[in-house]
């Protein structure tokens, strides 16, 4: 069985990261899933965001816990993926709305609205200002699409225990995934990690330790892993029995999966 291939932060590769013009278009071009980090406004949104500051995707010395929803509205979160496209006279004309701050009640609709079941990666951050908050307000939307028990489209996952612990405490059902950097952290991890937690390893984590791999298999866990963006990277996730690819590069995922 083929893994599923998850659109990271939308089709990133191509498209300004966590714009909703990047998710459109992975799932345009056939995503399975989509992923995305969230963090908190000072107002209270989840917005789809990665950094905890904006230098990086706006150009902005602002940091997302301290601002208001309506301030990042104002920002540009697309130009920096092409800076010069202003000056390219045959470059189409870009919908502005497609490249401002996404909320996660913005995606989640789109996805409820599409004509094909669609899944959601949904990566919380930490440590961060707001702290176990971070789960409740997620808790609370996706109990709003019905999407807080078994069978949902959205998973939640993080680098944080804590936080996973935190979530499947207010919604029980909901599939969780363990990120985990590098290899040498599973020991320490494993005693602590629920049985039907999904393992969400980095690729370099299964090249480096191709018995860490293994040692997963052995466990019968799913493992989720990103980020998957050459044909030796999917090779090495095949090859381990991988059930999901998270790739920058979607489109080009399903066709070497099609081949």
């Amino acid at each position: 069985m083929r893994p599923q291939v998850v659109a990271h932060r939308g089709a990133s590769h191509e498209n300004a990261e966590h714009t909703l013009g990047a998710y459109l278009r992975a799932l345009d071009v056939g995503a399975e899933a989509l992923e995305c980090d969230v963090r908190l406004t000072a107002d209270g949104h989840l917005i789809c965001v990665h950094d905890r500051d904006l230098r990086r995707t706006t150009s902005t010395r602002g940091v997302v816990s301290t601002m208001r929803l309506a301030d990042l509205d104002e920002l540009d979160f697309a130009s920096w993926k092409n800076p010069w496209s202003e000056f390219d006279d045959e470059a189409p004309d870009q919908d502005v709305a497609l490249g401002k701050v996404l909320t996660l009640r913005k995606l989640l609709e789109t996805v409820t609205d599409y004509d094909r079941r669609i899944e959601l990666a949904i990566e919380t951050k930490h440590p961060v200002r707001y702290g176990g908050l971070v789960e409740r307000r997620l808790v609370e939307m996706l109990r709003d699409f019905g999407w807080d028990r078994a069978g949902s489209p959205a998973r939640v996952m993080s680098f944080s225990y804590r936080a996973l612990q935190r979530t499947r405490k207010l919604a029980p059902g909901i599939d969780v995934v363990m990120l985990i950097d590098k290899s040498h952290h599973w020991p320490a991890l494993k005693p602590m990690v629920g049985d039907d937690w999904i393992l969400g390893p980095g690729i370099e984590a299964l090249r480096e330790s191709p018995s860490f791999a293994r040692k997963m298999a052995r466990n019968r866990r799913d493992l989720h892993v990103w980020t998957v963006n050459t044909e030796d990277d999917l090779q090495v996730c095949l090859d381990h029995g991988v059930k999901a690819v998270i790739s920058d590069r979607p489109a080009y995922m399903l066709e070497l999966l099609d081949r």
